[in-house]
C-alpha cells in the first residue's frame, strides 16, 4: 500500500483524479465504442481499424491510469497525461463545449508534474 500514497497528499489526490478519468473513459470506450470514436482526431480515422484505434488509445489510457496510481516516476507520467489532454483538446476544436473540461484536467496534470517536480528534504 506504501507504494500507492508516495508522494504529498495533494499528489496523491491529483493522481487518484486522473487515474479515475483515463480509467472511466478507457472502460466506457470498451463498453460503448460508438459513442467515443467521434472524439478521434478525424485524420487519425481509417489509418487502422477504428474500433481498434480505439481499443489501443484505451489500453493507453489504463497503462497511465495504472502508472499514475504507481506513484513511479510521477512527473514524467503526468506530463505525458498533460500532453494527451492538450492534444485532445487541441485536435477536436469543434468539440470545445464538450472537451473544455479537458482543459481544467490538463491544468491538473501540469499542477502534478509541478508538484512531482519540487525537491524532497532528506529524511
Amino acid at each position: 500500500m506504501a507504494l500507492f500514497v508516495k508522494g504529498s497528499n495533494v499528489s496523491f489526490i491529483l493522481r487518484i483524479a486522473l487515474a479515475f478519468v483515463f480509467l472511466y473513459a478507457a472502460f466506457s470506450s470498451f463498453a460503448s465504442p460508438n459513442d467515443w470514436i467521434g472524439y478521434m482526431p478525424r485524420f487519425m480515422l481509417g489509418i487502422v481499424p477504428d474500433q481498434l484505434l480505439l481499443a489501443g488509445f484505451s489500453v493507453f489510457e489504463i497503462v497511465l491510469s495504472g502508472w499514475l496510481l504507481s506513484g513511479l516516476y510521477v512527473r514524467y507520467a503526468a506530463l505525458l497525461a498533460a500532453a494527451m489532454l492538450a492534444g485532445i483538446v487541441a485536435l477536436n476544436p469543434a468539440l470545445l463545449p464538450i472537451t473544455f473540461r479537458d482543459i481544467g484536467l490538463f491544468i491538473a496534470a501540469l499542477a502534478l508534474f509541478a508538484e512531482a517536480s519540487q525537491p524532497t528534504p532528506d529524511k
